[in-house]
């Protein structure tokens, strides 16, 4: 029997390979037998760095960067083992929210430049193939302290360079792209997005995402024009219309500029990375897939990693079960995208910090007791 445990990691706790070893663990305990092939996966979100060098062999690369609030951090990306050395880039690595304390989070000033400088630093080492998640930043800017460091110039009236973040995307007169990476033109840039919202209106970047980045309704309806004007410059002068682009509003807006400058195609990030980590190949001829993330609820059938095993796994015709650290009440919404059954880690009730902290062996405990019950079905079945 060959099963593939294809998880996402728990988050604050164990990586996507971690969560695997654990799974595996517990299911040798009744069936020691098995051929298990793990493939640690990711949606493109946090751990999608991880996931990638984990599945390939491959290596993260650690770099010093300007953070959001232009502060130098310590920053990272992956390179994925093989030929083709992908470069695997979370732009929450370098312009992420969580490096931010709340009380310093203001999405009117925060830059993404960080991001465009981890870019440069693949560049630099000779990367060609990149994977860009674009989930869980600080900033609102556009995408603007991105292309500033890769050399694209924005200009007030003036004539001046425009300061950081959003709020000074309103005093953008003219872009001048000229002085653009010239790799970047050799380069291919798959952007991991999971939302369809636009750059600018009541469902785009500023309405939508900047609050949980320190917007004030004020500060929304601020950034919002500016992102508004923003895109009335990049029509002008580059002749793309941004403003109501799907999934244009991913990352702060940074997706449009990833779209518009690096020629970035937008796809789902669990699509982008099963592909890259050979999940197809694995699943082809397995006889049972498992998966799993920290915390499984009604939204993980919107391009969760789980999702994407399941519906990959479909096409095989492959049985598909899933352990999550937690289960919400809607988790059975799962069951009607082809995850057959689902169990939760943690057995008992319990706090977060007991349920971090036991994370290995109640996965291996689910496991065991998810493998027993599968076991005990086919004994039943004869």
């Amino acid at each position: 029997m060959k099963i593939v445990i294809a998880p996402d990691s728990f988050k604050e706790s164990l990586t996507a390979l971690q969560v695997a070893h654990a799974i595996e663990a517990g299911m040798r305990e009744v069936w020691p037998d098995a051929a298990y092939v793990k493939v640690p996966v990711a949606d493109g979100g946090e751990g999608t760095v991880q996931a990638m060098i984990d599945a390939t062999g491959g290596r993260r690369v650690d770099v010093r960067v300007t953070g959001p609030l232009g502060q130098t951090v310590d920053a990272f990306y992956g390179r994925a083992g093989g030929a083709d050395g992908l470069a695997v880039i979370e732009m929450a690595a370098a312009s992420g929210l969580e490096g931010v304390p709340p009380d310093l989070r203001d999405p009117r000033t925060a830059t993404s430049r960080g991001t465009g400088e981890l870019i440069r630093a693949a560049l630099d080492a000779g990367a060609r193939r990149f994977v860009l998640g674009v989930g869980g930043s600080a900033t609102n800017d556009g995408g603007a302290g991105m292309l500033q460091a890769l050399g694209v110039r924005l200009l007030d009236d003036a004539g001046r360079d425009i300061g950081p973040g959003g709020a000074a995307l309103a005093q953008l007169a003219r872009i001048d792209a000229s002085g653009l990476d010239a790799r970047v033109r050799e380069a291919e840039f798959r952007i991991a997005c999971d939302v369809d919202n636009p750059l600018t209106g009541p469902r785009g970047a500023s309405a939508v995402f900047g609050p949980q980045k320190g917007a004030t309704p004020a500060m929304v309806a601020q950034l919002d024009a500016a992102l508004a004007h923003y895109a009335d410059i990049v029509k002008r002068d580059l002749g793309r219309d941004v403003a109501q682009m799907p999934g244009a509003g991913a990352g702060g807006g940074i997706a449009a500029a990833m779209v518009v400058f690096l020629d970035g195609q937008l796809r789902p990030g669990i699509e982008i990375v099963t592909e890259a980590v050979g999940l197809d190949a694995a699943v082809r001829d397995a006889d049972l897939v498992v998966t799993g993330e920290g915390r499984i609820d009604g939204q993980t059938v919107n391009g969760k990693t789980p999702m994407g095993v399941a519906r990959l796994a479909r096409r095989h015709g492959k049985p598909v079960v899933a352990i999550g650290g937690s289960l919400a009440p809607d988790a059975d919404a799962v069951h009607a995208e082809g995850i057959e059954v689902v169990v939760a880690a943690v057995a008992r009730p319990c706090s977060v910090a007991e349920a971090l902290a036991g994370a290995d062996a109640n996965l291996r405990r689910a496991a065991r007791n998810l493998a027993a019950a599968l076991a005990l079905g086919a004994r039943l079945r004869q």
